[in-house]
């Protein structure tokens, strides 16, 4: 059997991943993509040699990506979704019956083709009625809006580095505020508190000069280097540590306790941002 040899990006990690068949193997103009089929994580895609998502476990990253704003918000109506091609948050957000329309901005569209082909379960929702699909630079389309009529902003990019990057700056930072409704909610993943902590610190520190509500939560991700993943979430005042939501749906992880429990304790971010947590 053939082997996949994932080298993480800015991590002392390599993981490898036996590999009973490539399903596909090519390149957009963004990236290059490959699809392959592991004996424990089924169908896993891969952007640049790197794992975006796996068959056995997507949905631990995308309920906990999209449920905690979404449960933060008491109606959610209108929404964006930037990046994720495989569609996964884009079906977690439609689970909500007070969503009217969800604009899914993807800067390359072969990853939506070629989820739609081979990740049929996690891209469920994007043929929906409700969604509006964008292919350009999400932060060209946050800019671009000028109403403030969004509850809730929702980035699943790859690796903060690339053409990602963009999604990160203060400029865009500031865009999305101004189009937040005011319970909207922003979240964006930070990548790992194992290895990359002062990416995580940096994040805070940016979204700080921007929203008056910053906070950081964190689930456990088996796939991703570091396995214990930090998301960023801020708002114009609305704690997102709160449960407004009375939306009733299936789930496989996230729950109202999962919700309150994957905050870090106040005293623990605190020392957090005064760079004092030693790991």
């Amino acid at each position: 059997m053939i082997k996949f040899n994932e080298k993480a990006p800015y991590a002392p990690v390599e993981y490898l991943y036996d590999v009973e068949e490539i399903l596909y193997k090519g390149k957009s103009k963004f990236q290059e993509i490959m699809v392959i089929r592991n004996p424990h994580y089924g169908k896993m895609l891969i952007l640049d040699d790197v794992v975006q998502i796996t068959e056995r476990d997507e949905f631990f990253y995308h309920e906990m990506l999209t449920h905690v704003v979404m449960h933060a918000n008491p109606c959610p109506k209108k929404v964006i979704v930037i990046g994720g091609g495989d569609g996964g948050v884009v079906r977690e957000v439609l689970k909500y019956k007070t969503v009217e329309k969800v604009y899914f901005i993807e800067i390359d569209e072969e990853v939506i083709n070629i989820s739609k082909r081979f990740f049929p379960t996690v891209s469920s929702g994007i043929d929906d009625p409700r969604v509006e699909i964008n292919i350009m630079d999400g932060a060209d389309f946050v800019a671009k809006r000028k109403t403030p009529d969004i509850d809730a902003v929702i980035i699943d990019s790859t690796d903060i580095i690339g053409f990602a990057r963009s999604l990160f700056t203060n400029e865009f930072f500031t865009s999305v505020k101004n189009c937040l409704s005011d319970t909207g909610m922003f979240v964006t993943h930070t990548e790992s508190l194992h290895f990359h902590k002062d990416m995580v610190i940096e994040i805070q520190e940016a979204l700080k000069k921007v929203f008056p509500v910053v906070d950081l939560y964190t689930a456990p991700i088996a796939t991703y280097p570091g396995n214990w993943w930090a998301f960023a979430v801020s708002s114009k005042g609305p704690s997102p540590r709160e449960i407004r939501s009375k939306t009733e749906m299936k789930t496989k992880y996230y729950s109202d306790e999962i919700h309150q429990q994957s905050f870090m304790p106040r005293g623990m971010y605190e020392r957090l941002m005064q760079r004092k947590l030693e790991w």
